[in-house]
């Protein structure tokens, strides 16, 4: 059962376009889980539907825009299947739909990088204002002691983890601003598979982690 959700905030940004992509696709895969983010997102849709039919005759679009739009998707209609494909879905997928796009294809598609202590990361490429990646922490194990510089997301895969605030399980969503400062760990049982999305480099207090820091990018 998933306890923590995204704010309300989150969603309409999300609704409304404004996100950095990383943020958007831990949104997107959150709510492709949650049927009560689903819902409440569903709500702001079409409340921002409602507000663009009250703008009036909208805005003039230039010569010729009509049919240049058509020829493209007739382009693509002709040309067969998208660029990139969607994977096809798992029953035992771990990944949602939205972050297999990303991945193209299940865990067995992710690439990962060691990061020191057995956690395993995999950076996905994304828009420079914010950065995402996935991560496998391994079960029993700590991430060091830090605070954050901004907003982090993060969106549990797998596994689950505790820290001194809450218990973070399956489809739960940890949203740690400037003032959460703490040391997660991963439960007993299956590795820890989070997705975690930031647009500033976290605050280690320890002087090892500050020292690997510009290696691996978090």
């Amino acid at each position: 059962m998933i306890r923590h959700h995204l704010n309300d905030e989150l969603l309409m940004a999300y609704s409304a376009g404004t996100l950095p992509e990383a943020f958007s696709l831990v949104v997107a895969a959150h709510v492709s889980l949650c049927d009560t983010c689903r819902a409440r997102l569903e709500g702001f849709d079409a409340v921002g539907g409602a507000v663009l039919d009250g703008i009036g005759d909208g805005i003039d679009l230039s010569a010729g825009a009509l049919e240049a739009t058509m020829a493209r998707i007739a382009a693509m209609e002709r040309d067969g299947a998208p660029a990139v494909p969607r994977p096809a879905a798992r029953r035992n997928a771990v990944l949602p739909g939205p972050l297999r796009d990303y991945v193209g294809g299940d865990l067995e598609a992710v690439r990962w990088r060691p990061v020191g202590g057995g956690v395993r990361q995999a950076i996905l490429p994304t828009s420079e204002s914010a950065s995402v990646r996935l991560l496998h922490i391994p079960a029993g194990t700590a991430v060091p002691d830090h605070s954050h510089g901004g907003l982090e997301l993060t969106l549990v895969l797998q596994g689950a983890f505790r820290d001194e605030h809450d218990r973070f399980g399956p489809g739960d969503v940890e949203i740690a601003t400037p003032d959460v400062h703490h040391t997660p760990v991963a439960e007993p049982g299956p590795d820890c598979i989070c997705l975690a999305a930031t647009d500033a480099p976290l605050r280690f207090s320890g002087w090892l982690p500050r020292l690997a820091q510009p290696f691996v990018k978090i």
